[in-house]
């Protein structure tokens, strides 16, 4: 069965699938910048964090060079401006590009796959005819040079090939390119025994999509949406991409059959993916609130645990369960090779697309929790909360212009307005202060949101003596059962990110010994973390928010993290 490659382009995470023999994570080494690490830092910096996988979006020399004897897989592009040259083939152009840019590395550096061109529908559709005589070419050169079985060729597709991608059943790609280019493409990849490889969005999907749930978005428990046409219930919005683009497939007739009519596929090529979500960490980019760093912390949590670990088991209506299962709804038992977008946030791409990097130049994470590349998820326990305050140094000016503009531009800063409850003290540190962190944790905790020009500063503890004018907790819904209240206690605990010591045996919030007391400190300490956003107390409908502080037994549960 072919394989299919696919890259996920979203809010404030990105990500690069495909479907293999066991899941595995790798990143895109974007260099679209003036500030990034030099190249061998970069590799030191892959090897540090696991990561084993790497795409480059050309055949750079030296970097291909200092991957040499590393162990990571490395998938080398052919640019949309060689692509014609090599469909062309004239003076064997397809033969001296492998020599030169695949031959002349492996096997010291592991090159495993060449992509011709990138999202070339969208980027070059007038190279659309050209592009599967290219990579037949790419590949007849490989097998001449003996690499065909170690060196895959695929191309990246954008999820906007597809003309219906919902429900997902109904998935089926554009007319313009369904026969024409789509289906020679997978009889292609079934001959060689290569892959498709798709970009998907899911970020955008959730922005052009009213009303549905951002925890669908981010893999957190939800009610689901249900695909009425096969039935399937579907979990995380990059589920149900993924299985629209397995039905697209499956629509497809291959060449092989067409002589004896248009007959469908029952099995097509896997995916590999790219995922990308911004963790939008430039507070007036315009992403609605949704791209922030723990969103794409979360996100990226969900996805990684889904690759390495497998999709939790679906129960009742929440799609949390001690057991996993590889795949997706329509196509269980799948695995799936996954490419971060991207490894750093580059300074010199659009405005909007700067923000996508695991990493920043620095080559300090970007994520509060940073990704864990071997077994799924998060490494470093729970999350850690942040607060911005007033710096007093910078002096009343800077603080009056940084309290103006925090009000001005998302901040509400109607309690410490004069006969409201935090306007005492009154004095521009502690406005300034209470309108710095309410501005900080609206954007989601982004770095940049706490600068003001020097004016805030990040701590890590809750300010002493802080005004909080409408405390609220999350606390279980003991009416769902004791089942769904376990789901949602695991998924709190383990990639959620909340701090569940105090709730083992013999911890000072063990009892009472029920689920209903449990989860209400655990979901509590989720909500707290996340500095209540919206959403983070849902838990598929087993969470409920109170505005009078609750006591569990001894344990008066805290209204900050």
């Amino acid at each position: 069965m072919t394989r299919l490659l696919i890259i996920l382009l979203g809010a404030a995470l990105p990500l690069l699938f495909s479907l293999s023999e066991g899941g595995e994570l790798g990143v895109c080494y974007g260099r679209v910048a003036t500030d990034l690490p030099d190249p061998a830092s970069v590799v030191q910096l892959l090897k540090k964090n696991n990561i084993t996988m790497v795409r480059i979006y050309d055949t750079d020399p030296t970097v291909l060079r200092l991957l040499a004897n590393t162990g990571i897989k490395v998938t080398v592009e052919l640019t949309n401006e060689e692509l014609p040259l090599a469909a062309a083939d004239e003076n064997n152009f397809a033969l001296q590009w492998v020599q030169s840019n695949v031959k002349a590395y492996y096997p010291s550096t592991l090159i495993n796959a060449v992509m011709i061109g990138n999202e070339v529908f969208k980027e070059a559709s007038h190279l659309n005819s050209q592009l599967v005589p290219a990579m037949k070419k790419v590949q007849a050169a490989l097998v001449k040079l003996g690499l065909a079985d170690a060196v895959k060729v695929s191309t990246p597709i954008a999820f906007d090939a597809l003309q219906t991608s919902f429900p997902p059943s109904a998935g089926a790609f554009k007319d313009d390119i369904a026969l024409s280019v789509m289906s020679p493409m997978l009889d292609f990849f079934r001959q060689t025994g290569s892959y498709l490889s798709v970009n998907l969005y899911p970020y955008l999907a959730y922005l052009s999509t009213p009303g549905i749930s951002i925890n669908y978005l981010l893999f957190r428990p939800n009610a689901g949406v249900n695909d009425t046409v096969s039935g399937q219930t579907y979990f995380s919005l990059f589920d149900a991409q993924l299985d629209a683009v397995y039905y697209a497939m499956e629509k497809l007739p291959s060449s092989s059959l067409r002589a004896g009519g248009m007959r469908k596929l029952t099995a097509g090529p896997d995916i590999t993916t790219e995922a990308r979500v911004s963790e939008g960490s430039q507070p007036n980019q315009g992403n609605h609130g949704v791209g922030t760093p723990q969103n794409a912390q979360d996100f990226m949590a969900g996805l990684t645990s889904q690759v390495l670990q497998g999709t939790p088991a679906v129960n009742g209506n929440s799609p949390l369960a001690a057991s996993a299962v590889r795949g997706t709804p329509h196509r269980p038992n799948t695995d799936l090779n996954v490419y971060i977008f991207a490894l750093f946030n580059e300074n010199s791409k659009p405005a909007d697309e700067q923000n996508f990097g695991l990493f920043y130049p620095n080559q300090q994470p970007v994520y509060p929790n940073p990704i864990d590349f071997v077994h799924g998820g998060t490494i470093g326990g729970p999350v850690r909360a942040s607060y911005c305050v007033a710096n007093a140094a910078v002096g009343d000016a800077a603080l009056q212009e940084a309290l103006d503009y925090a009000c001005d531009n998302g901040a509400d800063c109607s309690a410490i307005q004069p006969g409201k409850p935090c306007f005492e003290p009154d004095t521009k540190l502690a406005h300034a202060s209470y309108a710095f962190n309410d501005y900080y944790q609206k954007k989601g905790r982004a770095s940049s949101a706490c600068d003001f020009s020097g004016a805030g500063t990040i701590v890590s503890q809750a300010p002493s003596g802080a005004c909080d004018p409408s405390p609220s907790w999350c606390v279980a819904n003991a009416a769902v059962g004791e089942a769904r209240l376990q789901m949602a206690l695991d998924y709190a605990c383990g990639h959620g990110g909340a701090d569940c010591t105090d709730i083992q045996p013999g911890a000072r919030c063990f009892d009472p010994d029920t689920k209903a007391a449990h989860a209400s400190f655990a979901f509590n300490d989720y909500y707290q973390r996340r500095g209540r956003a919206t959403g983070t107390c849902d838990f598929a409908g087993a969470g409920n928010i109170v505005r009078q502080a609750p006591k569990i037994g001894n344990c008066v549960l805290p209204s900050t993290a």
